[in-house]
């Protein structure tokens, strides 16, 4: 399988702090890095953006849900926020399930930093709910789920969870733990066996606010190939389209490994 077939981008303006509008628009990323494959945040589900997606093989709509606030208000500064309240989280799930009948491409619903907005808003038996809102016109959706790599010591938590994930993203936060990252994707498998894993795979490194540094790029990315390869993984996720203006080195390296194998 070429390496192209098993990837995903992340698709939509995000408002984070030193990234400036991109002049990608919403499915060009994909078209960059040569993928099929998206996952669509940061704007509202609606009959526009999924016809504008309806060329893609998969779309994967974000439910937590990214928000944007202040946004033309004089005097205030624009800001991207989590509206993770459950009855959010539900209508959301609920909205993807409906137009998935419309559009066939729509494969599910994306649950972005699950575990933090679930204890934030206090509602850890909301999986269940979410899965079924989410499966409630069209039972073949998959809920995929962030889970990032320093929280797979809490099992207790994730434990009860599993039987509602269908599909593990997998997150390193921090360029600097990547070199531990077989490690914790051995730990991600058995946390959540016979689960399809989706590495994430990011162009900027959060904390810091800066590019991946290429040694750690190509590091993680040698990674993916041979995951890939092995079956530990079943695709990876890059973020993202937003993201490529400001960490042009990184993109153009990514793209063309991708080519490339």
């Amino acid at each position: 399988m070429a390496m192209a077939d098993a990837g995903w981008v992340w698709e939509g303006q995000g408002l984070d702090p030193g990234v400036y509008p991109s002049i990608f628009g919403v499915g060009e990323g994909a078209d960059f890095f040569g993928l099929r494959k998206v996952h669509f945040l940061f704007h509202e589900t609606t009959d526009l953006a999924l016809r504008k997606l309806s060329r893609f093989e998969q779309v994967m709509c974000d439910i937590s849900k990214w928000k944007f606030r202040n946004c033309g208000e004089e005097n205030r500064g624009s800001e991207c926020y989590a509206d993770a309240k459950l009855e959010t989280i539900l209508e959301e799930a609920e909205k993807v399930s409906r137009f998935s009948l419309t559009y066939p491409n729509v494969a599910g619903g994306y649950f972005d930093d699950m575990k933090g907005l679930i204890r934030k808003n206090d509602h850890v038996h909301a999986c269940e709910a979410v899965k079924q809102a989410l499966t409630k016109h069209n039972a073949r959706l998959k809920l995929e789920c962030v889970v990032y790599a320093h929280e797979l010591d809490d099992a207790a938590f994730w434990n009860p969870l599993v039987p509602f994930i269908d599909v593990v993203s997998f997150w390193v936060w921090g360029y600097q733990k990547l070199q531990t990252i077989e490690a914790d994707l051995e730990k991600c498998r058995r946390l959540f066996v016979h689960k399809p894993i989706i590495m994430g795979c990011y162009l900027r490194d959060y904390p810091k606010a800066v590019p991946i540094p290429m040694d750690a790029i190509r590091h993680q990315w040698g990674v993916v190939r041979s995951a890939l390869e092995d079956g530990r993984i079943q695709g990876y996720d890059i973020l993202g389209a937003v993201l490529i203006d400001g960490q042009l080195e990184q993109a153009n390296w990514v793209r063309d490994f991708i080519r490339a194998h």
